[in-house]
């Protein structure tokens, strides 16, 4: 027989007070019941925990030696309890999450300061990686959720759609381009033009739309990061298409962006999770946030 929480907490009750009238009271149960759950203790123990011989309630030799520990183990086990209530109720805990740096630069920002206003106990980790990493980050449980660009592998994990981006075409002001409406990507090819680097989805995406479009483009210089572009666009070096996730940070760089079309490049945004049931409480609220100010 094993003793129980409830055991324990009738055991050391009754060992402050010395009383089963006192106790009881405390504990809000009948007498007859906290007797039945110090003699169910004393059977797991192996032996009496009270001298019944006298007429105030006395502990016996390994009653003393135990009530320590029980008063330890009740200890624990209510910081425990109170640890994990804590993190249900969103008052301590971890959001961990892998972002790509087009969302973490414009929309993830506001949603992050509203998640901090709801839950200001909650510490963020957030890793500003690239698409690939992102699923890495999220596959290897660095991060509970991604966001990215739907991954052509999934690897395993779940993707939740957010919206659809589509392709921009990005250029300083007064461009010759600017004067248009919409561009096509054959239009971007008569220009010097800034990619990202090779090995990339987005230089990969830009490439087969070039393909689409018969045109060879000169790719006057290739970078890592899509904020790295734009400010290489600013000095009138080159041109560049970015996703449309862009179009804030474009703004405030002063460029001037189009719709891309012949062939329209579109991509899926959405989030990466393992499995909706093993998230924390922390990744579950901030999930529920996103998915309402998407759907809102």
């Amino acid at each position: 027989m094993s003793a129980t929480i409830k055991q324990l907490r009738a055991f050391v009750t009754v060992a402050r007070s010395r009383s089963l009238a006192q106790a009881s009271a405390q504990l809000h149960t009948s007498q007859p019941a906290l007797s039945i759950a110090i003699r169910n203790l004393e059977d797991a123990t192996g032996g009496p925990l009270f001298s019944r011989e006298a007429r105030q309630l006395a502990l016996t030799p390994e009653g003393e030696e135990f009530l320590s520990r029980a008063e330890q183990l009740l200890y624990n086990w209510d910081q425990s309890l109170d640890a994990v209530q804590q993190a249900f109720r969103l008052e301590r805990g971890q959001l961990r999450l892998a972002v790509i740096p087009a969302y973490t630069l414009n929309q993830l920002p506001q949603l992050l300061a509203n998640f901090h206003r709801q839950h200001p106990q909650i510490n963020i980790l957030l890793e500003d990686v690239v698409m690939e990493r992102v699923t890495q980050a999220v596959q290897e449980g660095r991060a509970e959720l991604g966001i990215s660009f739907r991954p052509e592998d999934l690897g395993g994990l779940e993707f939740v759609p957010l919206h659809r981006d589509r392709f921009i075409a990005v250029m300083p002001p007064q461009h010759p381009l600017s004067e248009k409406g919409k561009v096509r990507w054959s239009d971007l090819a008569s220009f010097p033009f800034i990619a990202m680097n090779r090995g990339s989805a987005v230089r990969r995406w830009t490439d087969e739309a070039f393909g689409q479009s018969g045109k060879g483009v000169h790719y006057i210089c290739e970078a890592n990061q899509l904020s790295t572009i734009g400010q290489l666009v600013r000095t009138g070096i080159g041109i560049s298409a970015v996703p449309s996730l862009c179009e804030t940070q474009v703004r405030e760089y002063g460029l001037e962006y189009l719709p891309l079309s012949a062939p329209v490049v579109s991509q899926e945004v959405g989030i990466l999770l393992k499995s909706r049931g093993t998230l924390s409480a922390p990744a579950t609220a901030f999930l529920s946030a996103i998915l309402s100010a998407i759907t809102g």
